[in-house]
């Protein structure tokens, strides 16, 4: 049985922050220790020590490494209602811009960046946005890109879609070929897939909304504080911010910056001057 001592992870972890520039120090100590656990049993790697080595000599291990440590849940259209509110009670506002800017962070692969491309889509402002789709997985951004996804999820993913306030046919979006699906290419001409690193990376534009949902859960809450004023500098005045279910603005310094526009969907808008 393999038992990772807190300090032992902790100088782990900033040795890899050292070499690589990923920072993993701040992600929720039991999340971590579970993923990190996984990858050893799986290796048949006994030793945090030896782990650590390991990961500093092999660069190709150490992506297998980051594959892994971040990877996340995702699916289209997740949580219908969210993408409910989101057509309801911001898409409203958003059509009254004549260019929209979006950043949805931890994309994952891509799942909610297609859902969201769609329903702009439907909307008529996908052709004067610019979704900004970002993650620390390099791997992850890859089959984001390619948008190609298991033929067998497309009847949940329907479904979800048909419960979000979906206007169209599902199937009109995707081409289904030798059991995947194939993701319209007009839906990707207006997304940029770029990495980014929530734990240390800046801001690097202004936004009209900012979707990170189902990653703070994985940040403890000096991390969460952070991120969130990350989204804060990042929006503009008015602009939508979107969180998980699970998620809340609880432990952020800018927890009196924003103003609620669907509580139970976890979304908020900025409503202070930066």
């Amino acid at each position: 049985m393999i038992v990772i001592d807190s300090e032992d992870l902790k100088n782990m972890l900033q040795a890899l922050r050292t070499a690589y520039g990923y920072d993993f120090t701040d992600y929720a100590e039991v999340s971590v220790k579970r993923r990190v656990t996984a990858f050893m049993t799986n290796r048949k790697i006994l030793v945090l020590d030896e782990l650590q080595q390991l990961l500093l000599d092999n660069d190709k291990l150490f992506e297998e490494f980051i594959r892994e440590i971040s990877v996340t849940v995702t699916e289209m259209f997740r949580d219908p209602s969210f993408y409910r509110a989101l057509r309801e009670k911001v898409v409203p506002r958003l059509k009254t811009y004549p260019f929209i800017k979006v950043w949805l962070a931890g994309c994952a692969t891509g799942e909610e960046v297609y859902s969201l491309a769609i329903l702009f889509k439907e909307e008529g402002i996908l052709s004067r946005s610019v979704i900004y789709a970002t993650d620390i997985n390099q791997h992850s951004l890859q089959l984001a890109r390619e948008g190609i996804y298991p033929l067998e999820y497309m009847k949940n993913y329907t479904s979800n879609y048909q419960q979000s306030g979906g206007k169209a046919n599902f199937s009109d979006y995707y081409i289904a070929k030798f059991g995947s699906a194939l993701f319209d290419q007009s839906l990707r001409e207006n997304i940029v897939f770029s990495s980014h690193n929530l734990a240390t990376d800046k801001s690097f534009n202004e936004f009209h909304v900012i979707i990170c949902r189902n990653v703070l859960i994985y940040f403890n809450q000096q991390l969460q504080s952070r991120v969130i004023g990350l989204f804060f500098d990042s929006l503009c005045q008015f602009g939508f911010l979107g969180l998980g279910s699970k998620e809340s603005l609880l432990f952020s310094e800018n927890q009196r910056d924003f103003i609620d526009v669907e509580r139970k969907e976890r979304i908020f808008m900025k409503d202070k001057r930066s």
